[in-house]
């Protein structure tokens, strides 16, 4: 192996920027694909005819990038949605291909457009979701994709959180949100009948439940049930007699991915988020085909696009140490065809390997996680950075990840815990991180570098902690509530006051506000518990230095989180760095703001844990 001196410095662009093409999909016809692809800078949907070069941008965004679009059912339209400045009041765009003419299908003021549905039986229809009525919630309305039309289909009473359709594009299900937090299932017979509670979720089952689907001939539902088990497990639940039929589960991990044929609505396969991604094949006519799959490039796959016929399949691949490379796959004649890595630069490149790893917390819970090491001789003693997930209620995965190849590659070790609370790792881990924000769940990330320094693995006086969201308020805990542990804290978009957090969600958030209330604290009732939480009440204990960075639109932790620990910083003559992004929500989305706070921490990891850093 190298020194780390030999290894090649790989710039940020290649590494944080753009990809060069990437979210391919194939058309509904199988004639056509699309992907995302830059235009100045700036990425946008391209279309070109499968197996020929003649992909064209199609799309005109000029400033925050595509981030997510679908071929409409007709194969005459791409449907996208997008926001402003990072605002997240999502619109709903439509460009003809044939005219190259985009259509604004929801031009409404402070609104948020959710895709509820699309049918390739129903080529010019789907639903969607508004909350124009009420901020609150958002109701139903059926759009008519050629003339723009809408009409309300599915009237929202103030505590549904989620509309499922049946196969004819009804709305038939809905979970309606409890006030403890918990999710009732509701049904009708159509769309003129009264809505019937089929089954309850309390607070411990809401989290890991929920329903998928209906099967093809309406009598019963795909759900996610975490009842009576610790991991979320498909079943089949007949909506008549309430029986249910096990269909997969696994004692320790929730239901991942689940595959289900586009025309009898059967389930084909169901995935399991392990240390790597495990799947369970139900469907014997397509085991062949991913056997076929599994030999065709290393690492984890997903079938990520399928045309009306099911005969072509857009299949992606995850390693840890190379790019996302995207295959087309011909059923009928079992054979494939490379069409691109989102990232070829990175083959050029030396990458790193991650590895899962696990311990045992102090209170005796195992917790798991991924290391990424530097691609170099020296394994031991080395400079580290905790990087924490955001969420909380997500984990992190096996799979080449940006951020930890850019640790390694400078001369960090990358170290990231799917701590307490984390999802996916079945109920009884999950429900382990009620209220224990600056707790338990802080205890397992300190636990997790105790074992990282006990292993030889991290230097304990040059340990860093970063990360954006919760990960950003982890960040911030780190600096205030174990000082002596870090010795430079990185907060992207992290709250540093759980009452303000949590009064000032999103009003579309009013059907979750009773699970923020119990899994991290009520503010009307619980006022000096969640300040006992939050970073903000405890400046004093500051150490370290911090790089502070906000976006200004972001609706999910307000610029205010950033602002009044900065200023309680300043009073108190402690050092920071803040960046404030005029034109950003929660994350930075325009590849200059990215890679501009990326420099931006480059520099000042280097500053404090010695790595390298590239110059401009």
């Amino acid at each position: 192996m190298a020194n780390q001196t030999s290894v090649d410095l790989i710039p940020r662009e290649i590494l944080l920027g753009n990809p060069v093409k990437t979210s391919a999909q194939i058309s509904p016809d199988g004639k056509r694909m699309a992907y995302l692809a830059p235009v100045n800078n700036v990425l946008n949907v391209w279309v070109g005819t499968v197996g020929n070069e003649d992909y064209r941008p199609v799309t005109k965004d000029e400033s925050r990038g595509i981030r997510f679009y679908l071929w409409a059912k007709d194969n005459k339209h791409i449907l996208y949605i997008q926001d402003i400045g990072g605002n997240e009041n999502w619109r709903l765009y439509a460009t003809n291909l044939a005219t190259q003419e985009t259509r604004d299908l929801t031009p409404f003021e402070d609104v948020q457009a959710q895709i509820i549905d699309i049918d390739k039986h129903f080529p010019d229809e789907l639903l969607i979701g508004l909350n124009k009525e009420d901020p609150k919630v958002h109701d139903v309305y059926h759009l008519a994709l050629n003339t723009g039309e809408l009409s309300l289909v599915a009237k929202n009473p103030g505590n549904i959180a989620a509309w499922v359709t049946d196969t004819h594009l009804k709305v038939r299900a809905a979970t309606k949100a409890t006030p403890e937090g918990g999710r009732e299932l509701l049904v009708r017979a159509d769309e003129q009948a009264d809505w019937q509670t089929l089954l309850t979720w309390g607070p411990d089952d809401a989290l890991t439940s929920g329903p998928l689907g209906f099967t093809q001939d309406g009598q019963s539902l795909y759900v996610e049930d975490a009842r009576n088990a610790n991991a979320s497990r498909l079943v089949k639940l007949n909506i008549a007699s309430g029986e249910i039929t096990v269909i997969a589960e696994d004692p320790q991990y929730d239901v991942g991915d689940v595959m289900i044929h586009p025309d009898t609505y059967e389930v084909q396969a169901v995935a399991f988020n392990k240390d790597r991604v495990e799947w369970t094949v139900l469907d014997e006519s397509i085991k062949p085909d991913f056997d076929r799959i599994r030999a065709i490039h290393p690492g984890d796959f997903s079938i990520t696009s399928r045309d009306e016929n099911d005969n072509t399949w857009i299949i992606t691949f995850t390693t840890d140490n190379g790019p996302i490379p995207f295959y087309v796959y011909n059923r009928k004649g079992q054979t494939t065809r490379f069409l691109f890595d989102n990232k070829p630069e990175l083959n050029k490149y030396t990458l790193a390997n991650m590895k899962p790893f696990d311990f045992t917390a102090r209170d005796g819970l195992t917790i798991h996680g991924y290391l990424t090491l530097p691609v170099s001789e020296q394994q031991t003693n080395l400079p580290m950075v905790l990087n924490v997930h955001g969420g909380p209620w997500v984990r992190d995965t096996w799979g080449y990840d940006p951020e930890a190849q850019w640790f390694t590659n400078r001369g960090y070790a990358c170290l990231q815990v799917n701590f307490r609370g984390s999802t996916g790792y079945g109920k009884e881990f999950l429900n382990a991180g009620d209220r224990e924000w600056g707790r338990n769940m802080h205890n397992d990330l300190i636990d997790a570098v105790d074992w990282a320094v006990q292993q030889g693995i991290a230097d304990p006086k040059r340990i860093a902690v970063y990360g954006g969201s919760y990960g950003g308020y982890a960040a911030l805990v780190g600096a205030t509530f174990t000082p002596d542990l870090f010795c430079c804290a990185v907060d992207i978009v992290g709250p540093s006051n759980l009452i303000t957090l949590i009064k000032t969600i999103p009003p579309y958030w009013s059907t979750f506000l009773a699970t923020f209330h119990r899994r991290v604290g009520n503010p009307d009732t619980q006022e000096e518990f969640l300040k006992s939480r939050s970073p903000l009440f405890k400046v004093d204990q500051i150490k370290i230095p911090m790089l502070i960075a906000q976006g200004a639109n972001d609706p999910r932790v307000k610029q205010s989180e950033a602002e009044q620990i900065v200023e309680a910083m300043k009073s108190k003559g402690i050092a920071y760095e803040y960046m404030l992004f005029p034109d950003e929500g929660h994350g930075f989305a325009k590849p200059e703001n990215r890679l501009k706070f990326y420099a931006a921490a480059e520099k000042f990891l280097a500053t404090h844990l010695g790595g390298r850093y590239e110059e401009g």
